[in-house]
């Protein structure tokens, strides 16, 4: 569709109207932007970008770069010239971001400076013309692409089909493919996270998780932007240093995002009860079910945890827990979100009934259009009516909260018996004493496989297999126990926070 509400540029709008009020804040570097100040940025880089680069709609511009407010202005510079926003996760190999930049054939790559042996080799390898340093605010390339005096004309009509984003996956089934996003998901994402999180121009969000991931940008940073709120970002996390962000009554944070580890990371931390008085409407989690004794302990100082599901092909939070949400109902990840349609089918692809388990299916303005250049992948992606499959077990409640039992990659078969590790992961979560716990199925001679349960005891805890034994005995059925508890110190995840289940497996194998 092809519409002016596509093409509105939300920093040039609050530029107009609010022009002193913050936009961003680098808490690293300390650099403070007025939506002014960075609408000014941005019309600089746009200029840089056609004077310069010749862009031309449709190029790709890669970003390699640890979270910098620097990252948020070349995002809206890609959109004042229809140019495509491809941030790389700079935790990966060098091959693996060989194959994301030759499947993106960029005309220019960003990066940080403690990151110039990696861009150039990319750069030399897949013949990147331009290649530009950042240096957080300091005299560098960047601020010399900036030098150019600013472009404010007409940005002409964007439709709602046309990409704004490539956001790569982690990879974690398969080699990453490139997420489609467009302007239409965008502006449905900002409408749909203002409505379940109450954002206004009076929020201020503090970004944790990494830019080059969907939860770094999506959920709460572009949204906070489009209602012409603060984003406070924070270059690396630090607990100690995201404790003291969340309880400075300077700042008055109001919104952030996490994944379980972190939430379990200020937990440790000296000061955690200082949250109590902490101006945070609610911790947002997302990326792995939260353990309800994590969500217990936040709610003993009035910090309601906000778990949530969605994916990067979903443009994040399809399902939000409401800010009250009763205490029976926390283990759920939450209601439908608005602008998501949900439904839970079985094998045939038909709506199974409440409580029954099914795959997940999404459909709505916020989900992707496809994959970048995977035309067969999109297909397997989508029902014949545009449902997304997201590879998700599930059940629904009668009050239509929704639970995540699996990934139905993970289910293994004990006995003949259907396990989901997601569905054991949570009763033992309901122990104190375990912080983290990720369950895999492992090979068994008379079973065919049996779950073997790593664990991450809390701080000072002695608990073992027989005390968990026992507690699982109460909650699940016998196949569903697992056969064998191996303690580790943490659990190995991929940047995003995600569990790399493949690692555990195969650590197995190799005992």
């Amino acid at each position: 569709m092809e519409h002016g509400i596509f093409s509105v540029d939300w920093i040039a709008h609050h530029a107009k109207v609010s022009p002193t009020n913050v936009a961003c804040e680098d808490v690293s570097s300390g650099r403070v932007r007025t939506y002014a100040q960075f609408d000014d940025r941005i019309a600089r880089l746009r200029s840089g970008f056609v004077t310069v680069f010749n862009a031309l709609p449709g190029d790709r511009v890669l970003v390699l770069s640890r979270n910098d407010t620097d990252v948020l202005e070349i995002q809206f510079a890609c959109m004042r010239t229809a140019t495509i926003f491809v941030p790389l996760n700079w935790r990966l190999s060098i091959n693996e971001l060989q194959s994301i930049v030759a499947d993106a054939e960029p005309v220019a790559i960003f990066y940080g400076a403690e990151f110039r042996s990696v861009a150039e080799q990319l750069a030399s390898t897949a013949s990147i013309k331009h290649s530009i340093e950042m240096r957080a605010g300091e005299d560098s390339e960047y601020e010399s692409l900036l030098s150019v005096g600013p472009m404010r004309e007409n940005y002409g009509i964007r439709k709602e089909e046309d990409l704004w984003a490539l956001l790569y996956t982690s990879g974690t089934t398969g080699l990453p493919k490139g997420v489609q996003f467009t302007y239409g998901m965008q502006l449905a994402d900002a409408i749909a996270m203002g409505s379940a999180f109450r954002l206004s121009a009076d929020s201020r969000n503090l970004v944790i998780l990494p830019q080059f991931h969907a939860g770094g940008l999506l959920p709460f940073t572009n949204p906070v932007f489009f209602f012409g709120g603060t984003n406070v970002v924070v270059r690396d996390f630090e607990a100690s240093v995201v404790l003291q962000l969340l309880t400075d009554p300077k700042r008055r944070i109001t919104h952030t995002l996490g994944v379980p580890t972190i939430l379990e990371m200020l937990l440790k931390e000296p000061g955690f009860e200082r949250l109590r008085s902490a101006s945070l409407q609610g911790f947002a989690c997302s990326g792995a079910p939260c353990a309800v004794s994590t969500i217990e302990r936040y709610a003993e100082v009035e910090v309601p945890v906000r778990q949530c599901w969605g994916m990067t092909e979903t443009g994040r939070f399809s399902l939000v827990s409401p800010l009250a949400m009763p205490a029976q109902k926390y283990r759920s990840a939450g209601l439908q979100s608005l602008l998501a349609e949900i439904v839970i089918v079985g094998p045939d692809d038909e709506p199974v009934p409440n409580g029954a388990l099914g795959e997940i299916l999404v459909r709505g303005p916020t989900v992707t259009s496809g994959y970048w250049r995977r035309a067969e992948a999109t297909r397997e992606s989508f029902t014949s009516s545009g449902w997304f499959r997201s590879g998700d077990v599930a059940y629904r409640d009668d009050e239509g909260y929704f639970y995540i039992v699996d990934r139905r990659k993970d289910m293994f078969i004990s006995g003949g018996e259907n396990v989901y590790p997601a569905e054991v992961e949570r009763v033992l979560g309901l122990l104190p004493d375990i912080a983290e716990c990720a369950v895999v199925g492992m090979s068994n001679e008379r079973w065919g496989e049996v779950g073997c349960a790593f664990i991450v005891r809390r701080q000072a805890s002695t608990i073992g297999p027989d005390e968990i034994r026992s507690h699982c005995k109460l909650h699940l059925g016998g196949y569903k126990i697992p056969n064998a508890f191996v303690f580790v110190d943490t659990l190995p995840r991929n940047p995003t926070g995600k569990v790399v289940k493949s690692r555990l497996r195969d650590s197995l194998k190799v005992t």
